[in-house]
């Protein structure tokens, strides 16, 4: 089964950390990835840029709105993810508590799911498994 783990932490603390130590955190990211690779936890990872630089796309009666975002009411925002395959939930969380920034922030771990379409369940990605 495939989980989205996202990473949640506060831009301030990122800002504010030395670059030395961001080095060594991105390091720790990329040596779990080769492990996650090795051991067929892997599907995909990528770290986001800050918030300040997204946008938040809405369609309304056929209008397309466009603002910049995403801005909720939080210091935590989404940092990176995480897509992996496990087992079950459990192992989902056995894998995402090895996440560097999880000493740092929040780590969510979310099942995905396959669409439905006339009653047969279809995988949405379009990479093959």
């Amino acid at each position: 089964m495939r989980y989205l783990v996202l990473i949640r932490l506060d831009q301030q603390m990122l800002d504010a950390m030395p670059e030395s130590e961001m080095s060594v955190l991105n390091d720790r990211h990329l040596e779990l990835n080769e492990s996650l690779l090795k051991s067929g936890h892997f599907i995909e990872a990528e770290a986001l840029e800050p918030a300040p630089t997204t946008a938040v796309v809405r369609v309304r009666e056929g209008k397309v709105g466009v603002t910049d975002g995403p801005f909720a009411e939080t210091k935590e925002q989404v940092a990176g993810f995480y897509l992996l395959e496990a087992r079950d939930l459990n192992e989902a969380i056995q894998v995402a508590a090895r996440i560097p920034s999880a000493a740092l922030g929040t780590i969510e771990v979310r099942p995905c799911r396959n669409l439905v379409v006339d009653g047969t369940a279809r995988i949405a990605s379009s990479k093959p498994r």
